[in-house]
C-alpha cells in the first residue's frame, strides 16, 4: 500500500511538472511571435545612374547577409511614382536581376524591396535609393515668337521660346547673326526663353536657338532651330543719316556667320548593285557649323572625293568586295573657319556565316513562377546582319502585345517576352546579311510555353526520383532484417517451448529415466572393471 501511494505522488509531480513546462514552452513562444520578429539584411542595389530612352539595361539588387533555408522576393520600384518594374527570387544568395527597357517613366528614385516569401515574422527591408537619370534625344528645335510678329515697332518687347518635339535635360543656346547672345540689363535668358525689352536697332537679324543635352558628361544630341528674322520699324529721327549706306553694307541683312563646324560622323551602308556587284554608301554628317561644308573622303592617306554641300550631309559611293579588307575610311569638313575629322572607320564586311545559336534566362515572380523570358539570338559571325524572329513560322515585327524586339546589331538580337497564353508556341530565330536576303541561317526551334517553362528540369525529376527509390530500398531492406530478425526470435522461442513440453511430458518417469542412465554408467563401469587385469 505504501508503494501505491509513491507511485501515485510521483505521478502526480510529473504531470505538475509537465503541465509547467508546457505553460512556459507557450509563453515564450508566443513573446517571440509578438516581439522578437526577425529583420532581413539591407539589400544592396546596383545599377547605371544615366541611361538612354529605348536602351536595354540591367540592375542587380544583392543580399550581404541572405538567411538560411529561406527564399527572398526582390522587387524594384520606382519610388517617385510608386511603380513595381520588375521582381525576382533569390533562393541562396544569389543576386536580384531586373532587366529594363529603358522608358521616360523609369527616371526617378529607384529602390529594391526584399521580404521573405515563406516567413512573415521576418519584416521586409529597403535598399538605400538609386538615382536614375534617362535621356531621350533632343528633335527638330523650333522658334516660336511670343506675339506671333516678326516686324516690331521700335521700343517694344520681344520674347522668343525655343521648343523641341523630343528630349529632355536640354540647355538652350541663343545666337543672333551667328554669334553667341549674353544676358544684358535689357535681355534674359531664362530656360527655353529670350526676352527683351524695349527693341533698338541692335536687335535687328536672324536667331536662332540650339538645343542640347548630355550623356555621359558629354554632348549627346543637339538641334538647331531654322533662322528666324527680326525686324525693328525704327521711327526716321532715330535713323542714322547715313542709313542708307549702312544698308548698302547690308548691315541690316543676315552677316556671315562664323561658326565652326563639329567633326562628322562617319558610317556606311552596303548596296547589292547585282548577284556579283556591291557598293559601300558612305555617309559624313556634321550637328553644327557654318554652311557651306567641304566634306573630303580619305582612304587612309589617299584622297577618294570632295563634296561641299548646304546641309552638313554629304554621301560617297564606292565600289565593294565582300569578306576582304579595303582600307580605312575617314571625313573631313572644312566650312572656311575650320577644319574637323571624323574617327577611322574600316571598310570590311562579312558575311553572315556560321551556326545561329539561341538561348534564353527567365525572370521569376511570386511562388516561384516564370513571368518572362529573355531570348538571345546570336551568329558566328557577319558584319551586317539582319535578325528575325518568329513564332510557329510566324514572323514576329518589332512589337506586339507580349512581345518586344531589340536589336543590338551586330553582337545580337534580344526578344523580350510576357510568359502568358498568348506567348505559347514553338520560337527560331534567322539571321541573313542585311544588304541580301537570299540566304539565311536558322537557330534551331524552342516550344516554349507557361506549363513547360514552370514544369521541374528532368535532371530535378531524375535526381528526386532517385532518391524517393533509395529511400524505398533502405526501408525495404530494414524491414526484411526486422522481419528476419523477429522470424529468428520466434523460431528460437519455439524451440526452447518445445523443450519444455518434452520435460513436462516425461517428468513422472524423470526418475526411470535417471536410473537407467546410471544404470548404464554402472554396467559400463562392471565391464570395464572386468577388463581391467
Amino acid at each position: 500500500m505504501l508503494e501505491v501511494s509513491s507511485c501515485m505522488k510521483v505521478s502526480h509531480f510529473s504531470l505538475r511538472m509537465f503541465a509547467s513546462l508546457l505553460v512556459v514552452t507557450l509563453g515564450l513562444c508566443y513573446c517571440r511571435t509578438d516581439s522578437n520578429q526577425t529583420f532581413l539584411g539591407i539589400p544592396q542595389l546596383f545599377g547605371p545612374s544615366e541611361a538612354l530612352l529605348g536602351e536595354i539595361v540591367v540592375f542587380k539588387c544583392v543580399m550581404p547577409n541572405h538567411p538560411k533555408n529561406e527564399s527572398v522576393l526582390l522587387q524594384l520600384y520606382n519610388k517617385d511614382n510608386d511603380k513595381r518594374l520588375g521582381e525576382s527570387t533569390s533562393l541562396s544568395g544569389e543576386a536580384g536581376t531586373f532587366t529594363l527597357l529603358i522608358k521616360l517613366s523609369h527616371e526617378g528614385n529607384l529602390e529594391c524591396l526584399a521580404r521573405a516569401q515563406n516567413n512573415s515574422h521576418t519584416m521586409p527591408t529597403v535598399s538605400r535609393t538609386h538615382r536614375l537619370r534617362v535621356v531621350e534625344g533632343v528633335k527638330e528645335a523650333q522658334i516660336f515668337v511670343g506675339s506671333g510678329q516678326v516686324e516690331l515697332s521700335k521700343d517694344e518687347n520681344l520674347e522668343l521660346l525655343c521648343e523641341i518635339t523630343a528630349g529632355n535635360h536640354v540647355s538652350y543656346k541663343w545666337q543672333q547673326n551667328g554669334q553667341p547672345i549674353s544676358p544684358s540689363p535689357s535681355l534674359h535668358l531664362s530656360d527655353n526663353s529670350l526676352f527683351i525689352s524695349r527693341t533698338t536697332s541692335e536687335n535687328i537679324g536672324y536667331y536662332t536657338c540650339m538645343a542640347t543635352n548630355y550623356y555621359n558628361q558629354t554632348v549627346f544630341s543637339t538641334s538647331t532651330s531654322p533662322d528666324v528674322e527680326i525686324t525693328v520699324d525704327l521711327l526716321f529721327s532715330f535713323i542714322p543719316y547715313n542709313y542708307r549706306d549702312y544698308e548698302e553694307e547690308n548691315i541690316l541683312s543676315r552677316p556671315a556667320p562664323s561658326d565652326v563646324v563639329s567633326a562628322p560622323d562617319i558610317s556606311f551602308t552596303v548596296l547589292k548593285e547585282d548577284s556579283y556587284n556591291y557598293s559601300a554608301v558612305v555617309t559624313c554628317e556634321s550637328t553644327i557649323g557654318t554652311l557651306p561644308v567641304t566634306f573630303s573622303l580619305y582612304n587612309r592617306t589617299e584622297l577618294v572625293a570632295n563634296v561641299t554641300s548646304d546641309n552638313r550631309r554629304a554621301i560617297f559611293k564606292l565600289p565593294l568586295v565582300l569578306d576582304q579588307y579595303s582600307g580605312e575610311l575617314q571625313c573631313n569638313a572644312d566650312n572656311g573657319a575650320q577644319v574637323a575629322h571624323s574617327q577611322w572607320l574600316p571598310l570590311e564586311v562579312v558575311s553572315v556565316g556560321g551556326p545561329v545559336t539561341m538561348h534564353y534566362d527567365s525572370d521569376i515572380g511570386e511562388n516561384f513562377a516564370v513571368i518572362g523570358l529573355r531570348l538571345y539570338c546570336k551568329v558566328a559571325k557577319g558584319s551586317h546582319p539582319r535578325y528575325q524572329w518568329f513564332l510557329n513560322k510566324t514572323l514576329l515585327h518589332d512589337k506586339g502585345s507580349f512581345y518586344y524586339v531589340v536589336d543590338q546589331p551586330p553582337e545580337q538580337s534580344i526578344l523580350l517576352l510576357s510568359v502568358g497564353r498568348s506567348s505559347a508556341g514553338t520560337y527560331h530565330c534567322q539571321v541573313s546579311d542585311s544588304f541580301d536576303n537570299t540566304t539565311a541561317i536558322s537557330s534551331w526551334e524552342q516550344y516554349l510555353d507557361k506549363e513547360v517553362l514552370n514544369r521541374p528540369p528532368v535532371y530535378v525529376v531524375a535526381v528526386v526520383f532517385g532518391c524517393f527509390t533509395a529511400l524505398i530500398l533502405l526501408v525495404s531492406v530494414c524491414c526484411i532484417g526486422v522481419v528476419y530478425n523477429r522470424g529468428l526470435e520466434m523460431e528460437r522461442r519455439v524451440v526452447a517451448y518445445e523443450g519444455e513440453l518434452d520435460l513436462r511430458e516425461y517428468g513422472e518417469d524423470a526418475g526411470v529415466v535417471r536410473s537407467a542412465r546410471g544404470g548404464e554408467f554402472d554396467q559400463t563401469s562392471e565391464a570395464s572393471a572386468d577388463e581391467w587385469p
